[in-house]
């Protein structure tokens, strides 16, 4: 009976042990996947290929890391709301060119899409640390621009990017008009023991259950869900109901979380989204919510034309449809 004891304890330590080997040495390998398989860190394709509008940026973060980033335009002589796109994990911002081709059809609105350190053209190593400095940087500089209406920035994140953008959007309520946030996690914590099934016993966010002895070793938790409920600015959650990746119960966690402290919350659910292909899988009824949050929540501000009216400028809150919102 003793053997077996013995035997079942150091199966557990080698458990615990090997699930700290594997945090300690492969962790930012598990979590940042600048390059995907059979490809190359560079760009496949820039934004010309699609006959788009686009210059390069060339940004460096507080702490001095080289970043690169595409800023396009809509239509030269269009001010519509600016989208700064966080991309997933994987990959590089080429990959999501498409999927942004049709953003700027369907929304009428620029779209700067940064690449973090380590992705596509930029410098450095990825971590949190790092990478939230670099969306600092991207919103920065676009605050800087006399290009586009800064009071119209709207921040977009998906799976890694919603963790980016969420934080971003936190620290910064006075140059984020709102956050859309696709097939988000509710944190690296919780997303360990998806992806690796037999750490749930040891790491967990706020919502876990287990005794989280080993969360001390993350160094990139991404905690999104310590982070929504501090947001004041409008969130349009847009979770796809067939999520691979992450599952879809951390969107609904986020939304409930976000919507106990902020009334202008809105969740839509798309019932063949995938984690990558939500917007397509939705088609037209993605692209309508999109664009009424928008019209709602960061409208077009127009002048009137001063030889008739005297009285100088005035808002038009362009709300045509009624989104569901918290009460």
């Amino acid at each position: 009976m003793v053997s077996y004891v013995g035997v079942l304890l150091y199966g557990v330590g080698g458990i615990v042990v090997a699930g700290m080997a594997l945090l300690v040495a492969f962790q930012e390998k598990l979590v940042y996947v600048p390059v995907l398989p059979g490809l190359t860190k560079s760009y496949s394709v820039t934004p010309a290929r699609l006959r788009l509008l686009y210059e390069d940026v060339w940004l460096r973060s507080s702490d001095g890391v080289r970043l690169h980033a595409w800023f396009i335009k809509a239509l030269p002589e269009r001010r519509g709301p600016t989208v700064l796109f966080f991309q997933e994990n994987a990959g590089n911002i080429a990959h999501r060119l498409e999927m942004v081709r049709i953003m700027i059809q369907r929304l009428q609105c620029n779209v700067f899409m940064l690449s973090y350190r380590g992705y596509g053209a930029s410098d450095g190593y990825p971590s949190q640390h790092g990478i939230t400095k670099d969306a600092q940087a991207a919103l920065d500089h676009l605050s800087q621009r006399t290009d586009i209406d800064t009071s119209r920035i709207v921040v977009f994140g998906r799976s890694l990017g919603g963790a980016v953008g969420a934080l971003l959007t936190k620290n910064n309520p006075d140059k984020v008009a709102a956050l859309i946030l696709e097939n988000t996690f509710t944190s690296i914590l919780d997303m360990a023991g998806v992806i690796l099934p037999f750490l749930k016993w040891f790491i967990g966010g706020t919502s876990s259950k287990g005794p989280k002895l080993l969360n001390f070793l993350v160094r990139s938790p991404w905690s999104t869900i310590d982070v929504v409920g501090q947001i004041k600015q409008p969130i349009l959650f847009l979770s796809g109901l067939q999520d691979e990746m992450v599952p879809p119960f951390h969107m609904q966690m986020l939304y409930g979380k976000a919507a106990a402290h902020n009334r202008e919350c809105v969740f839509v659910d798309f019932p063949n989204g995938m984690h990558m292909d939500t917007w397509l899988a939705g088609g037209d009824h993605y692209w309508r919510t999109t664009q009424q949050f928008l019209e709602k929540h960061v409208p077009e501000i127009k002048e009137h034309d001063s030889s008739h009216d005297d009285k100088g400028t005035f808002i038009v809150y362009e709300d045509t449809v009624s989104l569901r919102k918290t009460t």
